[in-house]
Parts: structure tokens; C-alpha cells; sequence
């Protein structure tokens, strides 16, 4: 890895012209990381990385010789390398392996000095080499590169795009890395493929493009999964939602109403669906639809994944979205989450399983509640407008570049024949959700299915809001945290209230 300039550490005072404008830590599996963010007299930010130092003589001697020889010693199977279930096990056998040639080619080593090379070592072969250190950077949405010629790039969470000190030799090692990215998940890049999608086993996607398809050199952009996903408190603390709303899909989501999840890209709609899936039952199994996983629910639910697979070489061997769609409906479920909606056949499946009483959540790309319908409603996905009444809700997400923000921006209820009722918009000025139009649909269905009035779900919705609220005062965050009171309540809805109207803390 190259530096542009000397790296500074955190706690260094900025250089003249630079203004600091964060600094925090991490460890990248044995490696303490630092990152400072400046702003200099350029337009983005500057994300500076720094880390222990090791000799250029010490890495080479790692990557040429010791590489080579760990590889060897330890010996796996295709099936090993790409579970990822299994990679604690196979991390744990290079790391046992490191140690033993450490000590063989260095007797003499300190302890700190051998995790630092045992880590490097790691890095550099099960993992991205100079890009692990942001790989390991919780705040990071996005790595990106554009080619040798240009810096790394990170979209941060909290400040933007920002450029960094990281910068690959040249457009072999950008080639080198995508290829070892496709290699691991049985896929290829070449002159005659310069266009690859992928996942690493973390769950991150990847996509990468070669020269001279992308004009600029080799490009590898990777979308980072999160170690942490949002829950509906997350988002509440966030501001993203307001609890009043978020309350009253839980009691959408708990009497088994579909809902549709929209949004532009990046605006968190998959997070934002991924944060619904805690408020499912245990008592229930759910099964789940992604081209990539990404997607994490309470680890206690009877929930079972599936992914698709692309052709192989040959072309065969391809399982899509409607196959899974098509086999989930013969796997009994209660629940049935769907990463995306792209087309005609995989609506059509999703509405049959609607109209067929399974409970259906999806995402699809939309920027409001009205475009949604359009897009369900023509071309290319077009579907009977008459059909979409089966869809309770339509949820829009939002998000904001200019004040980087993210924000539900929309809640709408589908009426009868596909014609909405908007129920809460968000106002840019006060940044809060209003409410616009009373309830009538939601009334309908709640009050056949579930016997509600329409003061009832007001009360249970307000009830549900209380208990997120709780749940965000005493900071309860965790997808697995939230599943189990989800559960509780359910189970018990007194046990909980009475926690929540005495502010008492629960003991999960």
C-alpha cells in the first residue's frame, strides 16, 4: 500500500490547512487500526488510515516467502474456503499454522511483534491485503476503486465520500484482487467477462469491471454488509422513523399485513426491511429471497434463507429469484421476505403468495409511494392494478444527499382496485413525519382479520410506540435484543407494559 504524504495518528494536531473533523480506532482482526478525517482545500473529506509499522524487508519476506509455505501447510477444500460458517475454523488453522513457521524462521520474536505478523499474514491471504483495514471500519458504507491512478474511496456513514491514503500499485493488483474475490465464490473475470457481481462470505457484495470497459483502469466496488443491522430503535434514535409510525407497522407486521418497502438506491431500504423482520413471531417460520445475502434476523426464529446462484461456465446450474419465489410456497411458510422485486413473473409470484394468505415484504426501487404503484402498474413488471390491494402498505425511504440524511419519507395504505390513501409524509422543514390522511383501508382489513376498530389500532399502535420508545431510552438496539422483547411482548404484552410504564430496564 502506498501513502499519499505522511500519515498522521489521531492524536496528532492537524497540519496548517487542515482542519480535523474526526478521529477514532478500530481493530482489524489483531491489527490496531486509526483514522483520522481532515478536511483539506480539497471538496470530500481526507480519510487518513495508519498502521503499526513493519519493515518493507519484513512484509516482503512475508508475502514471497511465508505465504507460500502457509498455503501449503494447511490444507482445505473448495467447500471449506467458501462457507462461510466455517471460516472461524479455517482462520483459526492459518493462524495456528503462521505461528508455527513464525517461530521456525524468527525464534526470537516478541509476542506483540508475532500477532502483528500473524495478523498481516492474514490479511494478506484470507483476506483484501491493503484494502482490510476499511474492510474492518464499521462506519463505512463503501469501498470503491477507481482504478491505479486514483486513491481509494469510502463512502462514510457520517461524513460522505471521502478520499483516502490508500492507494493500489497498479491495475494488476486491482485485477489480482477481483479475480481472488471471484475465485472464491466460483466466479471469473477475464478479457472475455469484465463484468463480475459477487459476495464475499462476510456477506459484502462486490462488483468489479476491467479496462477497457471502464476507460479509467480496473474498478472493484464493494458494498459492505453490516455487522449490525438496524432495528426499528436504531432507526427511531436516528430519526429515520418516528416511533408513532414505526409503531403502528408493528401492529401491521403482527397481524400478518404485506408491505412493500421502496426507495432510491442507497436509502436503506433493505436495512430498513431487515429492521421489520425482528417484529416477526418466533411461532412462526419465515423464509427469505436474496440474489445476496444480506439480511439478518433474530437468531431464536425458525427462519430459513435462500439465495440464488448464477450459470456456471457452461451455463448451467442457475437458480433465480423465481425459482426460490416458486419453491418457498412449497416449504409451508408464515412469512416470506423478499430482497428485491425486478420483474413480471417474480410480482406475479409474490402477489399469488399474497392472495394465497402468506404474509409478503419486499423492497422495490421507487422514489414515493405514487411511483411505486407505476412501477408496479406498467411495464416491465406490469401488474394488474386490481390485484395490488392485496398489498397493505407501501413504505418509502428516503434519502437525503445534500444534509445526509436518511428518512422514511412517505406511509401509504393501498386501497381497494390499487389507489392509495397517503397516511404520513415527511415535512423537510420540521423533519418530522405528519400525518395527512386518516386511516380507511388498514381500518377495513384489521377490523375483518384481526377484529379491530379503528380506536383499537390507534391504542395498540400508540401501546407498540411506548414500548420502542423504551426500547431506545434503554438503548436496546440488538437485532437479538429486540427479537426477544418483540417476543415477550407477545407472549406477555402486561410483562412488558409494566416494565415500560414504571421505566423499569428488562434483563435480557
Amino acid at each position: 500500500m502506498r501513502t499519499a504524504g505522511a500519515v498522521s495518528h489521531p492524536s496528532e494536531p492537524p497540519k496548517p490547512g487542515e482542519k480535523l473533523i474526526d478521529a477514532y480506532s478500530f481493530d482489524a482482526s489483531g491489527i490496531t487500526v486509526s483514522v483520522r478525517i481532515i478536511k483539506k482545500d480539497e471538496f470530500s473529506p481526507y480519510y487518513e488510515v495508519k498502521m503499526p509499522v513493519i519493515e518493507e524487508g519484513t512484509k516482503l519476506y512475508l508475502l514471497k516467502t511465508l505465504k507460500s509455505a502457509l498455503i501449503t501447510e494447511v490444507k482445505l477444500d473448495i467447500a471449506e474456503i467458501v462457507d462461510p460458517k466455517l471460516a472461524p475454523i479455517v482462520r483459526k488453522k492459518f493462524e495456528e499454522s503462521s505461528q508455527r513457521l513464525l517461530e521456525r524462521q524468527f525464534p526470537g520474536l516478541g509476542e506483540e511483534k508475532k500477532k502483528l505478523l500473524i495478523a498481516y499474514l492474514m490479511h494478506n491471504t484470507l483476506g483484501l491485503g491493503d484494502l482490510e483495514a476499511p474492510m474492518h471500519d464499521e462506519m463505512l458504507e463503501e469501498i470503491v476503486i477507481n482504478g491505479a491512478s486514483d486513491p481509494v474511496w469510502i463512502f462514510h456513514k457520517k461524513h460522505g465520500w471521502c478520499k483516502t491514503n490508500i492507494r493500489l500499485d497498479d491495475e494488476e493488483t486491482i485485477y489480482d484482487y477481483a479475480a481472488t474475490i471471484g475465485r472464491r465464490v466460483g466466479k471469473q473475470i477475464n478479457v472475455l467477462n469484465p463484468l463480475m457481481d459477487a459476495h464475499l462470505t462476510s456477506g459484502d457484495r462486490v462488483n468489479a469491471t476491467l479496462f477497457p470497459i471502464s476507460s479509467s483502469g480496473n474498478t472493484i466496488t464493494i458494498r459492505k454488509f453490516s455487522k449490525n443491522p438496524w432495528t426499528l430503535p436504531n432507526l427511531i434514535q436516528g430519526k429515520t422513523i418516528s416511533s408513532e409510525v414505526a409503531g403502528l407497522l408493528w401492529t401491521c407486521i403482527q397481524y400478518e399485513l404485506s408491505l412493500l418497502v421502496s426507495g432510491g438506491t442507497g436509502s436503506g431500504k433493505t436495512s430498513f426491511l431487515n429492521a421489520l423482520g425482528c417484529l416477526f413471531p418466533p411461532t412462526q417460520r419465515v423464509i427469505s429471497i436474496e440474489d445476496t445475502r444480506e439480511l439478518t434476523l433474530p437468531s431464536f426464529l425458525q427462519w430459513v434463507p435462500l439465495s440464488t446462484r448464477e450459470p456456471n461456465a457452461e451455463g448451467k446450474g442457475e437458480i433465480t429469484m423465481l425459482d426460490l419465489m416458486v419453491n418457498s410456497l412449497r416449504m409451508r411458510p408464515d412469512r416470506i421476505v423478499v430482497g428485491e422485486v425486478r420483474r413480471q413473473r417474480e410480482a406475479e409470484i409474490m402477489f399469488e403468495a399474497m392472495h394465497t394468505g402468506h404474509a409478503v415484504y419486499s423492497t422495490i426501487h421507487a422514489d414515493n409511494a405514487l411511483e411505486t404503484v407505476s412501477r408496479l402498474a406498467n411495464p416491465p413488471i406490469n401488474m394488474p392494478k386490481t390485484v395490488l390491494d392485496t398489498l397493505s402498505g407501501i413504505v418509502v425511504q428516503f434519502r437525503h444527499r445534500k444534509l445526509g440524511i436518511r428518512r422514511t419519507l412517505e406511509f401509504a395504505e393501498v386501497m381497494k382496485e390499487g389507489d392509495l390513501n397517503l397516511l404520513y409524509r415527511w415535512n423537510i422543514k420540521t423533519d418530522k413525519l405528519t400525518e395527512v390522511n386518516t386511516m380507511s383501508a388498514l381500518v377495513e382489513t384489521l377490523s375483518l382479520y384481526a377484529g379491530l376498530s379503528g380506536k383499537e389500532i390507534k391504542s395498540d399502535a400508540t401501546e407498540k410506540a411506548k414500548v420502542l420508545d423504551w426500547m431506545v431510552e434503554n438503548k436496546y438496539m440488538d437485532v437479538d435484543q429486540v427479537g426477544r422483547i418483540v417476543a415477550r411482548y407477545y407472549a406477555e404484552p402486561e410483562y412488558i407494559m409494566n416494565l415500560v410504564d414504571s421505566k423499569k430496564p428488562w434483563n435480557i
